[in-house]
């Protein structure tokens, strides 16, 4: 057994995975629309992510150590149509959108600093390390660890450096009018705000690793979200006071503001940990997205092909599908263009829709299992999940502010033909291949119980059902 983890590196762990490439771009977009006032939406995002860590807590601590994590809560809320869609809404679509936006990121910075297609780095960026996983390298986890080390020193020490205006370089002398203004504009920047959060609830497959879980998931995530906000809150005011509003909105605001901070170096700096925050956080996103729709292979959720491994254990048809899918993202030039808020926008959708469904399986599953034992449990009268919920549906439908510019429409569009496919699908897949009710939930034991036995052998749902003799109880389990 390896060594157990600590709250330290529990936090650490929660603020690694959510800081990504994006963030900043995000970060600066949020205070280039906005300024200072941008400091508003970014604390109701927070605020609504705390109440997300809320949630995924709770349901973390009535069902335990289950690998499916949202799919597995939501298929004991609401059964397995509702399941299918918002797993695959959140941990798919959501992903290969924020992918794409990492993987035209490294292709522009490296076309930025060295000149060439920005297109072509990211092509082969996905070329490589599709070849990586289909081969089982897991080497990776020492870069992972410096590219986290490296990206929030940089940001703490820019911070830090930009805040309180400790370098030689000229600061803004007049700081420009906001373009988007009025409380209700500028509230409505939230989405932007909750994209610099996502993600705080996959600390939650490590759980086992933690030495107190039942204190450390909820408390990391807490810690996690806290450091990330008054991270966030420094960095953003220091942009504002080097960088005019106008460029923090354009393109590659992160770049603008390292050059501007520290000179031309600035941006060599800013741009090594850009290119290695993209590998990282890219070849995170492919990897673990292929293992999700590989678990839901096993669980008959999507076809069972995305359930085979080769030699090396790696889901390799999972692995070509996305891989296919981003770079088909790729090739249409939309990520490695000013559009990149759309994706992370859109990506936003999917993944409040997510959480969205997260709050209502703790709302469902309180009322179904009253007399359940929950070692985290917040007696508010789901006033979290409420406002949680009411807070995300507010952010969906006021995703960007009305400009004239289509971005806003772009978004809904782009969500809308995803969502549509999704549903289409869960129904389809639902009624006529698993031949189950859509809305027919599942007992939190047998849940529990299947996602023990699949996983200690290895198998898929039909697999486990053919070996009943060799597995005790395996009937009754998938009944």
């Amino acid at each position: 057994m390896g060594k157990k983890l600590g709250l330290g590196s529990a936090v650490s762990t929660v603020v690694g995975l959510i800081v990504a490439t994006s963030c900043l771009v995000s970060l600066g977009s949020g205070f280039g629309m906005a300024g200072t006032a941008f400091i508003l939406p970014l604390s109701i995002a927070f605020i609504l992510n705390i109440f997300v860590a809320f949630s995924f807590s709770e349901l973390n601590s009535i069902m335990p150590n289950v690998t499916g994590g949202l799919s597995q809560y939501t298929l004991a809320a609401f059964g397995n149509g509702v399941s299918i869609i918002s797993t695959l809404a959140a941990y798919v679509v959501c992903t290969m959108l924020a992918a794409s936006v990492e993987a035209g990121m490294f292709g522009l910075v490296l076309s930025t600093l060295f000149g060439g297609s920005a297109t072509l780095y990211s092509l082969l960026l996905m070329a490589l390390l599709l070849t990586i996983n289909i081969l089982g390298v897991k080497s990776y986890a020492f870069l992972q660890n410096l590219t986290v080390i490296l990206l929030i020193g940089s940001m703490a020490t820019m911070a830090v450096l930009s805040f309180f205006t400790l370098t030689s370089m000229p600061t803004i002398a007049h700081v420009e009018t906001p373009s988007v203004t009025g409380l209700g504009n500028v509230v409505g920047l939230a989405a932007i705000g909750f994209w610099l959060f996502i993600g705080v609830e996959f600390i939650l497959p490590i759980s086992g690793d933690l030495k107190n879980p039942k204190r450390d998931v909820p408390l990391s995530m807490i810690l996690g979200l806290v450091v990330l906000f008054i991270l966030q809150v420094f960095l953003g005011v220091g942009m504002t006071k080097y960088v005019s509003l106008s460029a923090l909105a354009g393109d590659m605001p992160h770049m603008v503001f390292a050059e501007s901070l520290v000179g031309p170096w600035g941006k060599y700096w800013m741009g090594g940990v850009t290119i290695l925050a993209g590998v990282s956080s890219l070849n995170t996103i492919v990897s673990s997205c292929s293992y999700i729709l590989c678990g839901m292979g096993q669980t008959g959720m999507v076809p069972k092909v995305f359930a085979k491994t080769n030699k090396k254990n790696s889901p390799f048809v999972a692995l070509l599908t996305l891989s296919v899918i981003l770079i088909g993202i790729l090739l249409t030039g939309i990520s490695t263009t000013k559009d990149i808020q759309v994706l992370i926008l859109s990506a936003s959708c999917f993944w409040l829709l997510s959480y969205i469904v997260s709050h209502l399986d703790v709302l469902v599953l309180r009322r179904k299992y009253p007399n359940r034992e929950r070692s985290f449990k917040l007696k508010l009268f789901g006033i979290p999940q409420i406002v949680g919920s009411l807070g995300s549906i507010y952010m969906v439908w006021n995703i960007y502010p009305e400009d004239g510019t289509g971005t806003r429409q772009k978004i809904f569009t782009i969500f809308g033909i995803f969502l549509a496919v999704l549903v289409v699908y869960a129904i389809a897949w639902v009624k006529l291949v698993m031949k189950k009710p859509f809305f027919a939930a599942e007992d939190i034991d047998s849940i529990i119980e299947k996602d023990r036995a699949l996983n200690e052998n290895h198998l898929t749902e039909d697999e486990l059902a053919d070996r009943e003799v060799a597995i005790p109880g395996a009937a009754a389990v998938l009944e």
